[in-house]
């Protein structure tokens, strides 16, 4: 993993490919097409702050989706610990599986020790991101990608 500077609000984000939690291929530069797209982060699935995050999204999908914002979790997990971690958590969004780590390289996402990602969070709106976050929160990730939304609308 290069040390590369991380993206820039205005920049184009990567429209690059990953399989998802049921190993299917998922293409974001299709999903961008569709509204509004997180694209966040995290280390490993079914650890104490990944699922903090994680269920702050859940507990806020409702409030996300009536904004029309997809939300996609990226790890370098394999498809059945994603799946594992979906299914326990009843996450209602779409995780990758970036065992390759060619999202985190798209998206300039260094990797911590061990190689994992580390926490941060983009949103994406017409191709573009809009709004980033660098040391993305575990339990205030929903509350803070609301907050921007609140922001990029005034």
């Amino acid at each position: 993993m290069s040390a590369k500077e991380p993206l820039e609000v205005g920049d184009a984000a990567p429209g690059v490919k990953a399989l998802n939690q049921d190993g299917e291929p998922v293409d974001l530069g299709e999903l961008y097409k569709e509204g509004d797209v997180l694209v966040y982060f995290y280390p490993k699935a079914d650890t104490r702050g990944c699922t903090a995050q994680a269920c702050s999204l859940r507990d806020e999908y409702e409030k996300l989706t009536d904004r029309k914002v997809a939300v996609v979790g990226v790890s370098t997990d394999d498809v059945d610990a994603q799946k594992a971690f979906q299914e326990k958590y009843e996450l209602p969004f779409t995780l990758l599986a970036d065992t390759e780590k060619e999202v985190m390289e798209a998206f300039r996402v260094p990797a911590r020790l061990g190689g994992l990602a580390t926490r941060q969070a983009f949103l994406v709106r017409d191709g573009k991101i809009v709004w980033r976050d660098l040391s993305a929160s575990t339990a205030e990730q929903a509350e803070d990608v609301l907050q921007a939304l609140a922001s990029l609308e005034e």
